[in-house]
């Protein structure tokens, strides 16, 4: 008489790796994965197939449930630790890319950059706005012939008086469509400069990029700028090199590090419930060899996954984080969900195609975090000049 089976753990529990957060970063995330689960994972299938996102309508509710640059202090923002902005990512991911990219655009790059760099009156008049969700920011850095060499971007910022004429065009701009400022990063006779600009000015066209086959619940778009006028008032005074968008973008990857684990938990929850059901030789697929070393391999990556997240955060925390934690991170964590999402839509055979499980989602949506904020090989190469001392990519 076979024995029978013993209670299923989660990859999370087995190592007990959550057993180091505290009770405010747990309540944190609760409330997270809660607004998740009521708000967001009904609608998003829907979302995706549409390739439409009520954007507007998601902002005040985040807003409202305090997430929005939360890990910024004062302005309106809740001032969290690292690592409680981690896990909201984690569970917002756990639901699509597209809805922590929302959040990571509004936070870690467009409210980033103006409380790193912007003026007291620029922070005074977005920030408390945009922590509410009443106001949506974008991120102008990437153009359509400059991602990984963004020194090389072609939009000019010329002085004129006492005001700037900005000409060029950014591409792939996460909320751009519906954005009401937008950080914009030029050159200039003197370098690099930023700019913090309302959609509305004069001169500033904005496109939507349609026909996506990944990340489609979210709004990417193009921004065109021709001979755009705005004051000397409008440029973040604190950025004056590629360090200033640079620094920006370390902060969002941060959030992709804890992001891509929550997709990652999700495909192996799905795969691991529809494996205990699906019945094939007499028995769930659960109990053959192959799915369990597939759980096993799984399971493994989203542990070492987490506890890589949980040390970055702790050097977040510490003010100790280096950008090549921060690319070993990204480089890892995406590329572990990546295989995990591969593996876990093998178990669902042709039902893993489907809209009706997440997996497929996920698996296509990371295929663009894998080559956006830095594509993998780019981080590749950041980690094998710490190792080496010597720039490959210059």
């Amino acid at each position: 008489m076979s024995k029978p089976a013993a209670a299923p753990i989660h990859p999370l529990v087995l190592m007990q790796v959550e057993s180091r957060l505290t009770e405010e970063q747990k309540a944190i995330q609760t409330v997270v994965r809660d607004f998740a689960a009521k708000e967001l994972k009904p609608n998003i299938a829907t979302w995706y197939e549409d390739g439409q996102l009520p954007a507007r309508e998601l902002a005040k509710a985040l807003g409202g449930i305090g997430v929005l640059g939360m890990h910024l202090k004062n302005y309106g923002c809740a001032g969290t630790d690292a690592m409680s902005y981690g896990l909201a990512c984690l569970e917002l991911e756990a639901v699509d890319s597209g809805l922590r990219s929302l959040v990571s655009v509004q936070g870690s790059l467009a409210m980033f950059a103006i409380y790193k760099f912007g003026s007291e009156a620029q922070k005074q008049e977005w920030l408390p706005k945009m922590a509410k969700g009443e106001a949506i920011g974008c991120f102008g850095l990437t153009e359509a012939d400059h991602g990984s060499n963004p020194s090389g971007m072609a939009t000019f910022a010329k002085k004129d008086g006492s005001d700037w004429i900005i000409n060029g065009s950014k591409m792939w701009i996460t909320n751009g469509s519906v954005a009401d400022v937008a950080i914009i990063w030029a050159q200039t006779d003197e370098g690099i400069r930023g700019f913090c600009v309302p959609t509305k000015t004069a001169g500033i066209v904005i496109n939507p990029i349609k026909h996506k086959l990944s990340l489609r619940a979210s709004i990417t778009s193009e921004l065109v700028f021709n001979d755009m006028r705005v004051p000397d008032s409008y440029r973040l005074p604190e950025a004056t090199s590629l360090r200033a968008p640079l620094l920006c973008l370390a902060e969002a990857r941060y959030g992709i590090i804890f992001g891509t684990v929550g997709a990652a938990r999700d495909c192996f929850e799905v795969s691991l419930a529809y494996a205990t059901t699906r019945e094939q030789f007499d028995g769930p697929i659960s109990k053959h060899q192959l799915t369990q070393a597939k759980f096993a391999d799984m399971a493994t990556k989203i542990t070492t996954s987490m506890l890589l997240a949980y040390h970055l955060a702790d050097l977040k925390d510490a003010e100790k984080i280096q950008p090549e934690q921060i690319s070993m991170g990204k480089f890892h964590n995406v590329n572990a969900a990546l295989e995990i999402a591969r593996s876990a839509r093998s178990i669902l055979g042709g039902a893993g195609i489907t809209s009706e499980y997440s997996i497929f989602r996920h698996m296509s949506n990371l295929e663009t975090v894998l080559t956006y904020e830095g594509t993998h090989e780019i981080h590749m190469l950041v980690l094998g000049q710490a190792l080496t001392g010597i720039a490959a990519f210059r």
